[in-house]
């Protein structure tokens, strides 16, 4: 064994003994470890959320935001049908591609040298006072330009699209880390007394590649995890009450249950007992809550029409409308997912009619929720981001005859609104054919970086230490763009 062996074996010895001996101290102390943790959840009478948000880490710096909702379009939406205008590509469509964009070091998920450009067939037109080109399939989003902050220079690392939703909403392409919802109520807590901290919704034919683990808490208590609701049926799968069961069986249920896991908690101190306790008292008030919540019927007519929500159905819509009213009850992250935007050319997934189908779903909702939060006071503390994993490239990709756009890390665009961030504002620009950022470039870890510093932390020093290491949202990388917040 050499020598550095040697000290990682003391450095762990060392960490066992003062482990054991601290965790022996509290237990001869009549102090044991589940005492210290059931007291601070329950004491005084307090809610677990209530506790939750008291318990929290404290912000760095004065918050310019508490809540987010995240819409994300799973797939990759190409940037040159929706808001990147490129009349030089539509001049060359058809010409080979140069062999520039094709270097050793750089790959493609399905095309290579020999690829022609593609040019978009979509008008474009400018709007607001930020002048910003739009185009006529987002006809919704083009009224409210001017209360968006565009992100036209966006890029990732990583180009396959489990790993690049991954690497958007927990800063690394691997399974196992903790997602942003989660690192934000885990810094943060919850407002909410009734409702989880952290909430996905999903619309779409399908669900999100990488599923479950993208709105995983990770290495971070399971307290932090999202909870996915849906918005027709039961919210909560098993929430209710099975038949026959009445209320005074559920009540004494609860009752023997909970007697047991504070048992189990006194004698073991595990932290993941105390979430359980929590996760019970939690869904028992959910049985109230979650179904208030998700009964849309209550809303005017008016409202309903601006989203284009339905009550009872399983809708983008509905998903815009649910994540205002979560604001409104005190829930700190809302993650709507909405899939299919991964247009390659695949007859259901192209850049024609089914691209207009999906963007009828989401335009006008995108556009209800910024408006409705606007008018309700909320925008200017609550951060909207709208994007996916990664854009699509300026060259087609031919499959059966249909043309569609690879996936492309290197520039694609996004857009964010309130919390600070600075509206009307077009950040970022890309060559004349869209490949390449030109000006404003803005990382992935730059943007998890600015709506950690919006919601009031230092995205350095929100950590959290696992197997020996202190992990970030951030990894090892990641700024400020101060350039596009107030």
């Amino acid at each position: 064994m050499n020598a550095a062996e040697q000290n990682r074996l003391d450095e762990a010895q060392s960490d066992f003994i003062l482990t054991r001996t601290r965790r022996h101290f509290f237990q001869d102390s009549g102090l044991g470890l589940g005492s210290i943790a059931l007291a601070n959840l329950l004491g005084s009478g307090k809610t677990h959320a209530a506790q939750a948000a008291q318990n929290a880490n404290r912000p760095d710096f004065a918050p310019k935001a508490k809540n987010v909702i995240f819409l994300f379009m799973a797939g990759g939406p190409s940037q040159f049908e929706l808001l990147s205008d490129k009349p030089k590509l539509r001049e060359l469509n058809g010409q080979v591609a140069p062999d520039s964009f094709f270097p050793k070091e750089k790959n493609f998920a399905f095309i290579g040298k020999g690829a022609k450009l593609l040019g978009s067939q979509r008008a474009f037109k400018r709007h607001g006072q930020c002048g910003k080109a739009i185009s006529e399939l987002l006809p919704h989003t083009a009224r409210i330009a001017d209360d968006l902050c565009f992100l036209d220079g966006m890029t990732t690392d990583v180009f396959n699209h489990g790993p690049a939703k991954l690497f958007m909403n927990t800063g690394f392409q691997v399974p196992g880390r903790p997602s942003m919802g989660s690192w934000v109520t885990y810094g943060l807590g919850s407002d909410s007394q009734d409702l989880p901290g952290f909430v996905v919704l999903q619309s779409g034919p399908r669900g999100p590649r990488a599923g479950n683990a993208l709105w995983s808490s990770g290495f971070l208590p399971t307290s932090y995890q999202g909870v996915p609701f849906r918005s027709s049926g039961d919210p909560i799968l098993n929430l209710n009450s099975p038949l026959g069961f009445d209320a005074t069986s559920q009540k004494d249920f609860f009752k023997l249950v909970g007697e047991l896991n504070r048992k189990r908690l006194e004698s073991t101190g595990d932290p993941e007992i105390a979430t359980r306790i929590a996760a019970g008292e939690m869904a028992y008030r959910m049985q109230t809550s979650a179904p208030e919540l998700m009964d849309i019927k209550s809303e005017p007519k008016a409202v309903l029409e601006r989203y284009g929500a339905q009550p009872g159905a399983n809708s983008y819509a509905n998903n815009c409308l649910l994540a205002r009213r979560m604001v409104e009850r005190g829930v700190r992250f809302i993650q709507l997912y909405h899939t299919d935007w991964d247009d390659h050319g695949n007859p259901n997934e192209n850049l024609g009619a089914p691209l207009e189908k999906r963007c009828l779903q989401i335009d006008r909702a995108n556009a209800a929720l910024i408006t409705d939060l606007k008018h309700r006071g909320l925008l200017e503390n609550t951060i909207v981001i709208w994007g996916g994993e990664f854009g699509r490239t300026p060259m087609g990709e031919v499959r059966k005859s249909l043309v569609g756009r690879d996936h492309h890390i290197d520039a694609f665009s996004m857009w964010v609104a309130g919390g600070g961030f600075k509206a009307g504002l077009v950040h970022g620009k890309t060559d004349e054919l869209g490949f390449s950022i030109t000006e404003g470039k803005v990382h992935v870890h730059d943007l998890q970086a600015t709506i950690l510093h919006q919601l009031g932390f230092d995205h350095e020093k929100l950590t959290f230490r696992f197997q020996g290491r202190d992990y970030r949202l951030t990894d090892i990388e990641g700024h400020v763009v101060n350039e596009i917040i107030t």
